[in-house]
Order: structure tokens, then sequence, then C-alpha cells
């Protein structure tokens, strides 16, 4: 195939920790059309060897494996990311790929095929196109595409609307931006993510190649699948928005805003407590108005109308009516 010379290079960083995956993740990597890429694996100190694997791969695409001697990830995902990134040398955009994430045969193709026109548009973050796979490796979300150019308030408007879903590994960030900016440190690195697509996209735009996709795996394994860290990815979420409205507040639309609280509220009552209470009114005076807030108390008290029914199983007693009255 004859391929179009670039100066740049994709530096795809591999934070490592899971066993089980990680063979289907270097093969997508094996099978790339365009190899102008060099890997870095960052071994977070896991007790599951991958050397024989990195063995069967080898010759098969550039790579640099590293074993950390402590274990990172446990306590700071985010810090592990940054000291896998500091292992890249002169390459100029990133890609932090899950363990257990799988690239289409034409992810790094269609970057240098599009970069004539990321570059005229000083686009920061690249992001392609994905879909959803179980342990399996079933497709359980089919492929989600994005707008060839956003800008970040309106992806997140859109994801916080359960319109779109993102995640780290489909990105592509310019190094320069990554290394001034860094990656915040939120709960379990839950919205991490979000954040750094809005600070690492504005003001420009993120540009999107949907031709080419990742398999994104959601399993028990994951953060995303593993429901005993829920009560932190609430925190998490908390962290991230009192970001977006201290920080980012004038970017915002107002509906924008409102979104955003329909979101946190989802969290608010998962880890429902005074101080989260608080912070929720705050938010709808300071952000939205008084009748914002006065709207928020009044769904409260039908929330707590509704748990006292449940508690009293007067649904259940209900229904039982209503079934005997259909029946006759």
């Amino acid at each position: 195939m004859d391929i179009e010379k670039s100066n740049e290079m994709i530096a795809i960083v591999i934070p490592y920790y899971k066993l089980e995956f990680f063979e289907e993740t270097l093969q997508s990597l094996k099978n790339q059309t365009d190899k102008r890429f060099k890997v870095y694996i960052g071994n977070d100190s896991s007790p599951e060897d991958p050397q024989f694997l990195l063995d069967k791969f080898k010759g098969a695409f550039e790579y640099n494996y590293h074993i950390f001697d402590s274990n990172l990830g446990g306590t700071s995902l985010v810090k592990q990311w940054h000291r896998c990134i500091a292992l890249t040398e002169n390459e100029d955009w990133i890609m932090i790929l899950g363990d257990d994430d799988v690239l289409s045969d034409n992810v790094v193709e269609l970057f240098y095929k599009n970069e004539k026109e990321i570059k005229e548009k000083n686009v920061n973050v690249v992001r392609f196109a994905t879909k959803v796979i179980n342990e399996k490796g079933e497709v359980v979300l089919d492929k989600f595409t994005h707008p060839v150019l956003e800008n970040a308030q309106d992806f997140l408007t859109r994801k916080f609307s359960k319109k779109t879903r993102s995640s780290l590994s489909e990105h592509l960030f310019k190094k320069e931006i990554v290394e001034d900016k860094k990656f915040k440190d939120l709960h379990l690195a839950w919205h991490s993510d979000d954040l750094a697509i809005l600070e690492f996209s504005t003001p420009n735009f993120i540009y999107s190649i949907n031709d080419a996709h990742l398999l994104i795996r959601v399993s028990n394994l994951s953060i995303t699948g593993d429901a005993s860290t829920n009560d932190r990815k609430n925190w998490a979420t908390f962290q991230f928005c009192e970001i977006l409205f201290t920080e980012y507040s004038l970017l915002f639309t107002k509906f924008q805003k409102k979104i955003i609280l329909q979101k946190l509220e989802v969290a608010f009552l998962n880890i429902p407590s005074f101080a989260t209470y608080k912070t929720m009114i705050a938010y709808h005076f300071k952000q939205i108005g008084f009748i914002s807030a006065i709207q928020f108390q009044l769904r409260l008290i039908k929330y707590k109308i509704i748990l006292i029914l449940k508690k009293l199983k007067i649904f259940t007693a209900v229904y039982a009516v209503y079934a005997k009255i259909v029946k006759k």
C-alpha cells in the first residue's frame, strides 16, 4: 500500500494490569494497516506476567515494555497514566489504550488520511467511533458515531443526555497539550477523561473519524462494569461537576447546565447526605436560579414519597388489585 509520509507519529500507551483480554488488544495492533505508531506498555506491578504474549508479537509492531516496581493504579489510575506517558519519546500524538480494548484494523491509517484537515483545524483531540463489547467479545452496544467537528460542551451534553457514550481509549490527544494541562486525578479516574476532552480541546473542536472504531470492553473486570465501586464513581461525578461549575461555568449555556445538574442529581440520589444536598441546592441557585432550586426540592419530596410507598409495599398491593380487576 502506498502511504503518504508524515513527520508525526503516534504513541499508543497501554497501562497494563490484566492479562485476560490482552492478547486481543495486541492482535489488533498487529492488524493495523498502517504501522506508523509505537506502543509503550507500562506494567503496573501486575501479578500476571504478559511477557509470553509480548514475545509472541515481537516484530509485529514496535513496542517498549517497562515493569514498574510498585502498583500505582490501585490508588491513582491517573498517576499510572502519567508515568506510562513519561515512557514515550518524540511522538506528537498519544492514545491511552485499555489492556482489554480492541482497535479496528484501519484506526492508524485513517488518522493519517485525515491528518491534513486535523492540522488545518488546529485540533488537539481526535476520536474514533466505538462499539461496546462484553467479556465474550460480543457487541452489546452497536456503533456510536459523532459529528465530525464538535465542541466539548455539546459532547458532554449529548453524553449526559445518554445520546452517546465515550471512554478514554478511543481518543488521540496532542502530546504537548497532555504534558501541559495533564489529566486531573478524580476518584477511580471516573470522568477524568471527560474533563481532559474539555480541557485539551477548548477553545477548538474535537475531530471525529467515524469510519474506524474501537471495541470498548465492559466486564466485571473493568471499572465501568464493577458495581462495587459505584459510590466512588458517584463521588467522582460530584468532583467533576464542581470543576465544571467553578472553572468552566461560562462555557455552558443554561440548557447545558440543566443537563449537567440532571446527571449530578442521579449521583446525589445514590449517595444522599446533607453535604451533597447543600451542594445540589447551591448549584441550582447559582447556575440556574431560584425556581430551579424549588423544582429540585419538589422532586426530592416526590422521591421520598415513592420510597415510603415502596417500603410499605403499597405499589405491590395496588398492582395486585388492578390485576384482579383486569382479569374480570
